[in-house]
């Protein structure tokens, strides 16, 4: 290749692309700054703003402010008025910024992408050697912004909708059920599935010690530490029997041996128990998944899921974009002969799989 064969008009173009890629990048650390320094529920409280007012109200320094809020009007997400200097935050722009149990809550989603960028050196060394980054040793940001990530979602989804897409789950789940939510986190799925159904007990396990026990104070705090209980685990060894409900949200991607995993969810389940599966929203084809949602979860996959499995035995890097033929052929080989696809949001698909 010349000079003379390069499109200068595509090549510019794609070069402003890059800048405005570059500015998006930031973006995300001034989203978090912005949700941790209280700028955005500030802004929501009160109204249009100069930088002096917001930085007195929120007791930071107003230099700071300022740059943040142009930065923020420049990207779109604030308007400016140049005659009074002042900045607002749009009725819908709050919402996504502030309001936390709103299934278009978005900070917890900038808050994982930093924490996961922190990480990159890590990650680049990992994949000339061939090893891995587990979960544990990640930036805080991961582990609190994943779950401020999909929490929403699970409250807006998970009661009124998944679960009851389930064959004759629901009922049990009133009656009187055992469940065992595998790779629970924090436990906001745990807990608000106990919240919603107090006849029922239920378990959950995670490999990682420190969300464990953040699970325990947050089942304490929700009043439901009667009916719930946290153990540390992974997904091929976690115990109990007998369970009517087995469920994983957004990990089984993630394990280094989910064959191993299915079969344990295989060996613990009750006779006509259910298994429901939760993961990203994701096409069988490779270009099924080149759009928004897709490409930032690759970029999750190659920076957080795919060296989370290297980091465990077996590797199997099943990527965040498995996709359902994929995930139907980890339960096959687990000794489950049905799976289906009974829910969908535009950020994960819902599987049934039984026995």
């Amino acid at each position: 290749m010349t000079v003379t064969d390069i499109d200068t008009d595509k090549l510019m173009a794609f070069v402003f692309r890059a800048v405005d890629e570059v500015g998006a990048t930031l973006n995300a650390a001034l989203v978090v700054m912005g949700d941790k320094l209280g700028y955005y529920r500030d802004l929501a409280a009160n109204g249009p703003s100069t930088a002096e007012e917001m930085a007195r109200r929120t007791g930071t320094v107003e230099p700071y402010a300022r740059e943040w809020l142009r930065a923020q009007a420049a990207g779109d997400y604030l308007t400016y008025d140049a005659e009074t200097d002042r900045f607002t935050l749009p009725a819908e722009q709050a919402v996504a910024l502030t309001v936390e149990d709103s299934p278009a809550f978005l900070p917890g989603f900038f808050q994982i992408a930093l924490g996961t960028v922190h990480d990159t050196t890590h990650i680049i060394e990992a994949a000339r050697m061939g090893t891995g980054v587990g979960w544990g040793d990640h930036d805080s940001d991961v582990h609190n912004g994943c779950e401020r990530f999909f929490r929403p979602g699970y409250n807006a989804n998970l009661i009124p909708d998944w679960l009851p897409a389930l064959e004759g789950v629901v009922p049990k789940l009133e009656a009187g059920a055992t469940v065992a939510d595998v790779g629970c986190g924090h436990g906001a799925s745990t807990i608000l599935m106990a919240q919603a159904y107090p006849r029922s007990t239920f378990v959950g396990y995670d490999a990682h010690g420190p969300s464990i026990e953040m699970a325990r104070q947050r089942a304490a705090d929700a009043g439901v530490s009667d009916r719930v209980r946290f153990e540390t685990a992974t997904a091929q060894s976690f115990g109990g029997e007998g369970y009517d409900l087995v469920t994983m949200f957004d990990c089984l991607h993630d394990m280094g041996d989910p064959v191993g995993a299915a079969r344990q969810v295989r060996a613990t389940l009750a006779d006509g128990g259910t298994w429901m599966v939760v993961e990203p929203r994701a096409g069988d084809r490779v270009e099924d998944n080149f759009n928004p949602v897709g490409r930032a979860y690759y970029g999750f996959s190659t920076l957080l899921c795919t060296p989370g499995s290297f980091s465990q035995e077996g590797a199997a890097a099943l990527g965040t974009q498995a996709g359902p033929a994929r995930i139907r052929q980890v339960t096959t080989e687990g000794g489950f002969s049905s799976f289906r696809t009974v829910a969908e949001t535009p950020f994960n698909l819902v599987y049934e799989v039984k026995a």
